[in-house]
């Protein structure tokens, strides 16, 4: 027990005391960064050795514990925990589970029951308009930029009404936030250089870490012996596995931009990304670990799911909480039909299909502003494939125009139109992380 008789040095007495206060306050996963500079301060240059000091630190303690409370949310049709911590982006860290069971007095394998009302592991505090450190106790720059874009992610999905910088200002933080982030800095690749990209776009800077912890699978569709969907654009044959795999590259750079670790599954030692409109056709490309792409369909799906199933397993056990796979193609129809990008996920995968739905608005956004008339066709609908099937990791296959359709081709003969489609899959990526 402290004692002030058996602390003859006031400041050694207080000293102890908040190192107590600091224990409670981190086991209720409240920050206050500033109170242990304040103490010292106080004690070595003003030599105050009051009460008061301890006083204004458990005060402060209580006016944060105050302006917190629980997120609610109601069940809908076909949730479970996993289901429902994953609309809200709570899935990835155990701990969110955990919280959940304990606020809600259920075991890990409980049914929840249609419309009713339970607690999420989700903070919220009301924004002081200045930062979200100083209005929710969070120590780094680092976490608070994640609870960012967090809220703003959500609020991009409508699963946040508002954002929270406006209106009733409300700021949500993942309990996950102080008790289980992982230090995901740890991931991001250190070498710089990638020369699959090509000697022009081989040096690829560190943005932001806004993906850091991040590992993607990209799949461009075909390749090797198989070119897939082909056409032809002034007199001369476009193949739809050249223009899927640039396309790819785009996004894979644009990802490690941001700190993620990205893994290139169809490959072609040669080709790096091209900025010419007709995009020569070879047979080439090799799967990862340099194999020989097979011309048996069944064979080259098997080989391309087997190699990230290996890759996943490696990361998972690494510590990797959210891995995705991603697999690009340009679709075939009758010429005169035009299309936008469409999106398939598993059938039955309610988590595919919200990987799906937000790289889907994602893309309905960028079409309202970009497009004429502000119209969007593209869908989000289920398909039993191998791709989406038998990977591990949580996938979603894309198809970005009609190869046969003239003004569709547009969308991938233009190097700044593969670009864009490549910025806007990246820009829904990230609001999914």
């Amino acid at each position: 027990m402290l004692s002030w008789r058996k602390n003859k040095n006031p400041s050694q007495f207080f000293g102890k005391i908040f190192a107590s206060t600091s224990l409670l306050i981190r086991t209720n996963h409240v920050f206050p960064y500033f109170y242990k500079n304040f103490y010292q301060i106080m004690q070595k240059k003003y030599k105050v050795y009051s009460y008061f000091i301890l006083l204004l630190i458990l005060c402060s303690i209580e006016t944060y514990a105050q302006r917190r409370s629980y997120v609610k949310t109601t069940a809908k049709k076909g949730d479970g925990i996993f289901l429902l911590l994953a609309r809200y982006n709570l899935e990835r860290h155990d701990c969110n589970f955990t919280k959940f069971c304990a606020l809600n007095n259920l075991k890990r394998n409980s049914a929840l029951i249609l419309g009713k009302t339970y607690t999420l592991p989700l903070y919220e505090y009301r924004f002081n308009g200045k930062s979200i450190r100083s209005s929710t106790g969070i120590e780094t720059w680092q976490a608070a930029k994640r609870v960012e874009r967090y809220n703003d992610g959500l609020t991009q999905l409508k699963i946040k009404t508002e954002d929270f910088r406006r209106g009733k200002q409300k700021l949500w933080v993942p309990y996950s936030t102080f008790a289980c982030t992982p230090k995901v800095e740890k991931f991001i690749p250190q070498n710089r250089t990638f020369p699959i990209f090509g000697k022009k776009y081989e040096q690829v800077p560190l943005e932001d870490k806004r993906l850091a912890g991040a590992v993607y699978y990209i799949v461009a569709g075909h390749g090797g012996p198989d070119p897939g969907a082909m056409s032809t654009y002034q007199g001369k044959n476009i193949c739809e596995d050249e223009y899927a795999y640039d396309i790819s590259l785009r996004l894979a750079r644009n990802l490690l931009k941001h700190g993620a670790m990205v893994y290139m599954i169809t490959r072609d030692p040669n080709d790096g990304i091209r900025d010419e409109m007709s995009l020569t056709c070879d047979v080439d490309e090799v799967c990862w670990g340099g194999k020989t792409i097979p011309l048996n369909q069944k064979e080259r799906l098997t080989q391309r799911s087997d190699a990230i199933n290996e890759l996943y397993a490696a990361n998972e056990k690494k510590g990797v909480e959210y891995q995705r796979m991603i697999e690009i193609h340009v679709d075939s129809r009758s010429e005169s039909q035009r299309i936008d990008l469409f999106f398939y996920h598993y059938p039955g995968s309610q988590l595919g299909k919200l990987l799906s739905d937000r790289l889907h608005k994602t893309i309905k956004d960028k079409y309202a502003i970009h497009r004429k008339n502000g119209e969007y066709y593209g869908t989000v609908t289920g398909r039993d494939l191998h791709m989406l099937r038998e990977v591990d990791p949580l996938a979603t296959f894309v198809e970005v125009a009609n190869i046969q359709n003239p003004n569709d081709q547009k969308r991938i003969l233009l190097k700044s139109n593969r670009q864009a489609l490549a910025d806007w899959l990246a820009e829904g990526l990230i609001k999914d992380y």
